[in-house]
């Protein structure tokens, strides 16, 4: 197999970052939006992609295509090659102990899916789960749904005014019939990252599950699965300079042993008889079907690209993209930050006085700034914050200072148009 783009499995950190000619890598920045240069603040949404990227999706279908782990001859072996060679990208990335703990999904929420569906079926009414109210509806919606139909109770930590989750009151949530903990390890909405060695404590100490969902953490700070002892933790690609339509659910130890199947059909089983099955050993068993091969490929090559990159210097890029846009945010009238977190990740929402976020955003695009506006899937804690809805800037390793005032100043146009 030679038609993958290839840098050393591991990725050698380059350190300092060289923003310039990380941009010169995302062709996508080269865009005007509105006769202006684009500015691309949607990242907790989904980032852009990396030429290196690019190139690793379109190099599997130009040369080496085919099905995996199904075929002897050679395009079927390459696949399936580059395939596992991906998912041992994941685990390296995340310090899983074993490739079988690393299961493809189509991103966080089937992964979630997949975890309500095959742990759920172990429960029963009256049985608790613990969430918190700053959780993206894919970590809300498929617990509702299991609540529902087994009659468990869905019980809700809470966030104080900064944004930070009451951990005293967790603390005291968890009891007898509390079978699993899931909360977000870093806020979509907020920019919180929650204290996920605190979170830990608490659980281990009644002997309860944790799952993380680590959409955003993922991309943002280092993550290490086995300093961190969490039972399940999800990610998925399109944030994380990979491709759309791939996630991931990790599974401690024998945990994937022990669940039944999400989905049934082929690739899942080892034999079927008609009278009964035999399912395939983890991680098979949780992938039926055809997998996204060419995503998951992708998603290898991006997590290839980000190891090139020092974490805690694209951390502290990241977070001096945040600071300078707030700094200038503070002097906007009007203008009301929501979620200031201590040592949050690089997320601004907001809210001003008189405005709609929707007209914000449509104004920003006007001078090339894309930004979201709306509940971003996040409605109890839209609620809980008081507010219906926020406009979100979010900042990615491309980012720049000049972006930043860009957007603090197209801001202030929009406060003089709206108000």
């Amino acid at each position: 197999m030679t038609a993958q783009p290839e840098n050393s499995r591991t990725g050698t950190p380059t350190a300092p970052l060289n923003i310039p000619a990380i941009r010169d890598e995302f062709p996508i920045l080269q865009r005007e939006i509105n006769g202006k240069p684009l500015v691309y603040l949607d990242n907790a949404a989904s980032a852009q992609k990396p030429e290196f990227v690019i190139e690793s999706v379109a190099g599997v279908y130009r040369s080496y295509y085919a099905n995996v782990h199904r075929g002897l001859h050679t395009l079927a072996n390459e696949s399936t090659e580059a395939f596992e060679l991906a998912r041992d990208d994941v685990r390296r990335f995340i310090n899983a102990a074993r490739t079988e703990e690393i299961v493809f999904t189509r991103g966080s929420t089937e992964a979630i899916n997949l975890l309500a569906h095959s742990f759920g079926q172990g429960l029963k009414a009256g049985d608790e789960i613990i969430i918190s109210r700053m959780e993206h509806h894919s970590n809300i919606v498929p617990w509702r749904i299991l609540a529902d139909a087994k009659g468990l109770t869905l019980r809700w930590a809470d966030v104080n005014a900064a944004g930070e989750l009451d951990y005293p009151q967790l603390a005291d949530m968890v009891n007898g019939d509390t079978k699993l903990i899931a909360i977000s390890h870093m806020s979509n909405v907020l920019g919180t990252i929650n204290h996920a060695e605190r979170i830990m404590e608490i659980a281990r100490s009644a002997g309860v599950p944790v799952l993380f969902d680590g959409s955003q953490s993922a991309v943002h700070i280092p993550v290490d699965m086995q300093a961190l002892g969490c039972d399940f933790f999800v990610f998925t690609g399109h944030k994380l300079y990979g491709p759309s339509g791939i996630g991931v659910l990790y599974a401690r130890g024998d945990w994937l042993d022990r669940l039944p199947p999400f989905m049934g059909g082929g690739e899942m089983i080892a034999d079927v008889y008609e009278d009964r099955l035999t399912f395939a050993d983890p991680p098979h068993k949780f992938e039926a079907g055809t997998p996204p091969i060419a995503d998951a490929i992708g998603l290898g090559a991006a997590i290839r690209w980000l190891e090139r990159h020092d974490r805690a210097a694209v951390m502290e890029h990241e977070r001096a993209l945040m600071d300078r846009a707030v700094t200038g945010m503070a002097a906007i009238e009007g203008v009301r930050m929501i979620g200031t977190a201590q040592d949050k990740g690089a997320i601004i929402s907001f809210a001003m006085e008189g405005a709609h976020p929707h007209d914000i955003a449509q104004i920003l695009d006007k001078y090339g700034i894309a930004v979201r506006a709306g509940h971003h899937c996040a409605q109890p804690l839209m609620r809980h914050m008081g507010v219906s809805a926020t406009a979100r800037a979010s900042f990615a390793i491309y980012n720049t200072i000049e972006e930043a005032d860009a957007f603090v100043d197209a801001l202030k146009k929009a406060r003089d148009f709206l108000i």
